[in-house]
């Protein structure tokens, strides 16, 4: 069965935007406490560590979640990682920093979530997170419009855990992941047809080892675009367990829904 990578099912809490790209461990059903307080949030299995300014759009959201900056006031998330459509000023995301205790990092409170219409837990799995005010002097992270980039090797980047059912991480870790085909993913030796592949895509190794985990739902998988600029195309969305043998991480696939997320963000002011 899916399971979500995500630490708690709501949106209730703070959005933190600080930069994050990660899956839940569908296995954890309640977060972790993490040093200093508040929520633990896995982060990439088999990383390293992030530089400053290396992914300057990557967000950390207060419920658990990651995100990654659409536009200065618009954060891309999961759709399971929010409660619904609607005002909701309980969030509050971090951005601008590997180090999630740094002095210098950036918060804002959010004031509307938007999920993805027909959004029932199967599929669909993206929403946007407004904040109330924007975010400047960092770069946004572009989303494919077509599946030309739907391949290769992508990258994934958060503050999770680093191995399945462990603690939040201080500091910003990234990796990367190959793409795995719909067929293979879909195969008896990994997840059985669960896929849907007109609008999730799959990354990971055949011997695990690397893969987001509990706690970065919502984050995003990207990768260079023709220009050697950094473009989406996932967002972290399921998987069985963290970095398991024939169980890829299961995204959101970016260029189904661009057109939507476009439209959506224009109707927020973003």
């Amino acid at each position: 069965m899916a399971r979500w990578r995500t630490i708690l099912g709501g949106a209730a809490a703070t959005l933190t935007v600080a930069a994050m790209g990660v899956l839940a461990n569908p296995s954890s059903a309640a977060a972790a406490p993490v040093a200093g307080g508040g929520i633990a949030s896995p982060s990439v299995v088999g990383g390293s560590r992030a530089a400053q300014g290396e992914f300057p759009f990557m967000v950390r959201l207060s419920m658990g979640c990651g995100g990654a900056l659409y536009s200065p006031t618009i954060v891309l998330t999961a759709a399971h990682c929010v409660d619904g459509t609607g005002t909701n000023t309980s969030i509050t995301a971090t951005v601008g920093v590997v180090d999630l205790q740094s002095s210098s990092r950036i918060t804002r409170k959010s004031n509307y979530v938007y999920q993805a219409p027909g959004y029932n837990g199967n599929g669909k799995d993206w929403a946007l997170i407004r904040l109330a005010s924007p975010v400047t002097g960092l770069a946004t992270l572009p989303t494919a419009t077509t599946t030309a980039y739907d391949s290769g090797t992508f990258t994934i980047a958060g503050w999770g855990a680093t191995r399945e059912g462990g603690a939040q991480q201080r500091y910003l870790l990234k990796s990367t992941v190959p793409f795995v085909s719909d067929s293979t993913c879909n195969s008896s030796a990994m997840y059985a047809g669960q896929i849907i592949a007109s609008d999730e895509i799959c990354a990971g190794f055949t011997q695990g080892g690397v893969d987001t985990c509990q706690g970065d739902s919502g984050g995003p998988m990207f990768r260079r675009d023709a220009a050697n600029a950094w473009i989406q195309v996932g967002i972290v969305s399921w998987g069985d367990g963290c970095a398991r043998p024939n169980k890829p991480g299961v995204y959101s696939q970016v260029s189904t829904f661009a057109a939507a997320i476009r439209s959506a963000a224009i109707s927020l002011g973003g």
